[in-house]
């Protein structure tokens, strides 16, 4: 192991919050190395390898700092992991509560103690399939892949998938934390009042996520060329799954599409599902678009309803109109569902 040291910070942003406070956390954050990188919808990756000595604290005493300064600045709670590399900071920050820390000592044993346990799916890279088909094997801890020679993995997964899980089964990692901006985005998020195990609940999340970003593009004429979809469990664990969109776009129905497309690769069955975040990325201006025609006119109807529904929006706020498939419940941000119209 090297001396390279990774803080993993994920804040508690309270609803509704300041558009700005994740920028003042970065600013925050900055005072102690110039490696930030941020994260949507909620978290941060620091590298502090040429910090400690400057602070003259080690990894704990930073991250107390760090989450101290946050908290009686900006009233943010965070949960933060510190460990020799990304992957397992991110993991240990996952299973830490707010207002807690996990540190993992930069030594082979503090390192296998910390992974030998862990189910097999926090991994990194290795989603419900995946987690599935070692299962079959037997192999369901970290522990259990750590044994398998590396060339048995790649026989199961594939040639650099089965080495990436040999090297992240024995806590290496190589991802540099990057601090470059990210191309702007737009997020939202719905926490469910009590953790959801209903697919079809979350796929009612989706839509209103997705028409709640499509609305957001087009108000203020932008188009998004990604999306990503992080799902937090009942445990503290998040998934993120993103994907390119075949074609820019500010529209709903298509933003909607991708998001059931990244659900679904999550292969989630009966999961407690605390939260569901949908991102819009590498955003760009909307007269740069352009557009696939097609002879199939049904395709500019929803494009139709979509400006009658912004032009009522407008005027009368967002919760006038919505799709009809969130008739069967109230709108996920509605304060007032008894007034709320579904569009056709």
């Amino acid at each position: 192991m090297g001396q390279q040291t990774v803080l993993h910070l994920r804040f508690d942003l309270p609803p509704g919050h300041d558009p700005e406070l994740m920028e003042r956390l970065r600013r925050l954050l900055e005072d102690f190395t110039p490696r930030v990188q941020m994260l949507e919808p909620d978290s941060a990756v620091l590298d502090l390898t040429g910090s400690l000595r400057f602070w003259h604290r080690d990894a704990r005493g930073i991250t107390e700092l760090i989450q101290l300064r946050a908290l009686a600045l900006y009233g943010a709670r965070s949960g933060a992991g510190a460990a020799p590399n990304r992957m397992l900071a991110a993991m240990a920050c996952a299973l830490t509560p707010l207002g807690r820390r996990t540190v993992i000592d930069d030594s082979p044993e503090a390192v296998s103690a910390f992974l030998r346990p862990r189910p097999v799916r926090e991994l990194s890279g290795v989603g419900g399939k995946t987690a599935a088909l070692l299962g079959e094997y037997g192999l369901h801890t970290v522990g259990d892949v750590a044994d398998v020679p590396h060339h048995t993995l790649q026989r199961l997964l594939g040639a650099r998938a089965g080495r990436a899980l040999y090297e992240h089964a024995r806590g290496r990692d190589t991802t540099a934390v990057d601090p470059t901006p990210a191309p702007a985005s737009l997020s939202t998020e719905h926490r469910f009042p009590r953790d959801e195990l209903d697919p079809a609940a979350h796929r009612r999340i989706l839509l209103a996520l997705a028409d709640d970003l499509g609305a957001r593009l087009r108000a203020t004429g932008q188009i998004a060329t990604g999306v990503a979809c992080t799902i937090r469990y009942a445990d503290l664990t998040a998934t993120r799954r993103s994907r390119t969109l075949p074609e820019a776009t500010q529209h709903t129905v298509p933003l909607a599409r991708a998001a059931y497309t990244l659900y679904e690769s999550l292969g989630l069955q009966r999961a407690r599902v605390r939260s569901i975040a949908l991102r819009a990325d590498a955003l760009r201006p909307a007269e740069r678009s352009t557009r696939q025609l097609t002879l199939d006119a049904s395709d500019d109807k929803p494009l139709a309803i979509e400006a009658v529904a912004d032009r009522a929006r407008a005027r009368y706020g967002h919760q006038v109109l919505y799709p009809a498939a969130l008739a069967i419940t109230a709108p996920p941000s509605a304060k007032r569902p008894g007034r709320a119209r579904p569009s056709q």
